[in-house]
């Protein structure tokens, strides 16, 4: 996802083995739709990765020094783009758990509504 205008994902590394039958599907990911990934993304620098004896992952670089790394395992060539373009998509900011339900900027003057009835 762009902020601001600035695609936010700097780098993308394919990661795979060339023998291993887990990466059966991100070698078929790299042969059909990896040059059309990198035709679409012209700002993105995707580089391939030999690494024998190990799962398949994509790991993504992005411009606030985070990463992301995703395992496809076992995955077929659709899921794999999949996963890629949300790469691409993501801001590579941290995952932030929510205290509340309703998050706001300006609370209530009259209180938060709850479903008990207190007279």
């Amino acid at each position: 996802m762009a902020l601001r205008g600035v695609w936010q994902l700097d780098k993308l590394v394919v990661s795979y083995c060339n023998w291993g039958g887990s990466s059966r599907g991100i070698r078929a990911f790299m042969e059909s739709h990896l040059p059309a990934f990198k035709e679409k993304n012209p700002q993105l620098e995707v580089v391939t990765e030999l690494i024998r004896g190990q799962h398949p992952h994509l790991k993504g670089f992005y411009k606030n020094r985070n990463q992301r790394v995703i395992c496809v395992k076992n995955m077929d060539p659709e899921d794999i783009h999949l996963h890629a373009t949300r790469l691409r998509n993501a801001l590579g900011r941290k995952v932030v758990k929510l205290r509340t339900r309703h998050v706001t900027k300006h609370p209530s003057v009259q209180g938060t509504w709850t479903t008990a009835l207190e007279y």
